[in-house]
């Protein structure tokens, strides 16, 4: 299991790995999006190389495990739980289980609830065991619909195939970046609220690339996968042709008065793997997911993309502290180079800000959402294994606020932020700059120290962390003069929904 677990964390599987090489065949040279995807397919080989995590959101584990009749599954719960504590502890998992009414952080990820673990008897003589990291970004955007319902952009969607077909295309759009497109969903059609979902994550352990043995299914896969890449919103939601990598869609049977359709979204660091198991000795016999071309992307990718689009870019260096008139020269589209200090902050820390001083002088600083991966050595100092973006549409309520108490000059995440920020941002003179969804590696190696932390009773991830870096790229989306490219791209993908609305079944 701890085996399991370290793979699943950090090498990304053959299937999701040649559909990220298809999506990037499809995007057009020199753009953001293409940009995007050099830096996720380098940051896929730097986790490899180093088995570290692909995104430093570990997130919820979800086991699935087959058994013979008799196992015993008391112990097996145990072994699990006990390798789940050997990875976090050796940095390969980030401690994620936080208690729900206090807050506090196990620091082990195991809790009430926490890993999730499903058991199944079969009647075979092996055991097969399954792993899913589904991340909280992701997780956040999945969706249920209660047909029959009305949909943005696509008008009513009755209790047949084509008002599933209209919940599943919204679903993607309803997405965004924020989910670090491009993603995968699993459906759930049918069942109750509860076994909708389950139906829908389920689906997420079929390989990429099977087909659907219910003929109408298969095909109404086929038609999402085509037609939610007309949708323009692209890689992290920068616009470009890849947006969704992967549609599965499993249908059970519902009550007469309930008609749910169910959408598990998963980032493109689509992390579940699996393996087969000895029942005597507990010995891996097959790796699952690993059939076929194991994709690997060339090392110097994002330097030969970078240059490519050159002529489209401009790229400017900021090092803290930044100026109001500095900050009033970038527009959306530009590069921010950040060397010297950025200092980290999540949901907690935004919200003790909004009651309480900052352990710091935050004036002209830069504040970056993220909750990293952090290991402390012999010698007592912290390093960073792992420190990709978090969500930052979770902190909309603060950040403006914030921003103008503090003099905070830029703020780094992924997904973009809503119309308080940017209202914020033109006032006091801030900019929003978004980082590449899930490349945990690649941001970890442009962090050159660790200065010190405050505010660890929150948490490893919801910590303040002192960072000193070194070439940290981002892009501007949103800006000084009130331009969003976030705002741009949901707009303009809701035209392209629109197209989407006659009936089709």
């Amino acid at each position: 299991m701890y085996e399991l677990i370290v793979e699943t964390s950090t090498n990304l599987p053959h299937d999701v790995r040649r559909q990220i090489e298809r999506a990037k065949q499809k995007e057009n040279a020199g753009t953001t999006a293409a940009l995007s995807l050099a830096t996720i397919t380098k940051n896929i080989g730097m986790a490899d190389e180093h088995v570290l995590p692909i995104c430093q959101d570990t997130g919820m584990l979800t086991f699935e495990i087959k058994v013979p009749v008799g196992a015993n599954q008391i112990k097996m719960k145990r072994d699990i739980h006990e390798a789940v504590k050997q990875a976090t502890k050796d940095g390969k998992l980030r401690p994620n289980s936080v208690d729900s009414l206090t807050g506090e952080n196990s620091g082990d990820n195991i809790g009430e609830g926490t890993p999730i673990i499903h058991f199944e008897q079969w009647e075979k003589d092996e055991i097969d065991a399954r792993l899913i990291m589904k991340g909280g970004g992701c997780e956040n955007k999945n969706i249920q619909y209660s047909l029959p319902a009305e949909i943005e952009g696509l008008g009513r969607a009755g209790r047949d195939l084509d008002g599933i077909r209209k919940c599943i295309l919204h679903s993607v759009y309803q997405a965004q970046g924020q989910g670090c497109s491009a993603g995968f969903i699993g459906v759930g059609i049918g069942g109750d609220r509860i076994s909708s979902y389950a139906l829908a994550k389920e689906q997420l352990f079929r390989e990429t690339d099977d087909v659907n043995p219910n003929e109408k299914l298969a095909d109404l896969e086929a038609y999402i996968l085509d037609k939610a890449n007309t949708l323009g919103i692209g890689t992290m939601g920068f616009g470009g042709e890849a947006t969704l990598l992967g549609c599965k869609i499993g249908a059970g049977n519902r009550l007469p008065a309930s008609f749910f359709v169910s959408v598990a979204y998963n980032c493109w660091a689509f992390r579940r793997l699996g393996v087969k198991l000895d029942p005597k000795t507990g010995a891996i016999s097959e790796w699952l997911y690993k059939n076929g071309e194991k994709v690997t992307f060339p090392e110097d990718e994002v330097a030969a993309t970078a240059e490519e689009g050159a002529n489209e870019t401009r790229e400017v260096v900021l090092e803290a502290p930044i100026t109001e008139e500095q900050i009033r020269e970038l527009r959306v589209g530009d590069v921010a180079v950040i060397n010297g200090m950025m200092h980290t902050g999540r949901d907690a820390i935004h919200h003790h800000l909004m009651e309480n001083e900052a352990p710091i002088d935050l004036n002209g600083q830069v504040i970056y959402h993220c909750g990293p991966v952090m290991l402390k050595d012999s010698d007592g100092q912290w390093h960073v294994k792992a420190a990709g973006p978090t969500t930052s549409i979770r902190e909309e309520p603060y950040q403006g606020d914030i921003m103008k108490k503090f003099g905070i000059r830029a703020v780094i995440g992924k997904g973009g932020m809503g119309p308080k920020t940017l209202k914020a941002l033109e006032e006091h003179g801030g900019v929003y700059l978004n980082a590449i969804g899930g490349a945990a590696q690649y941001y970890a190696d442009c962090i050159k120290g660790v200065e010190g932390v405050d505010l660890m009773e929150f948490g490893i991830p919801e910590a303040m962390w002192h960072l000193r870096v070194e070439g940290f790229r981002a892009i501007v989306t949103m800006d000084s003069h009130g331009n969003s490219l976030h705002k741009d791209v949901q707009l303009s993908s809701l035209e392209r929904l629109a197209k989407h609305k006659e009936k089709v079944y």
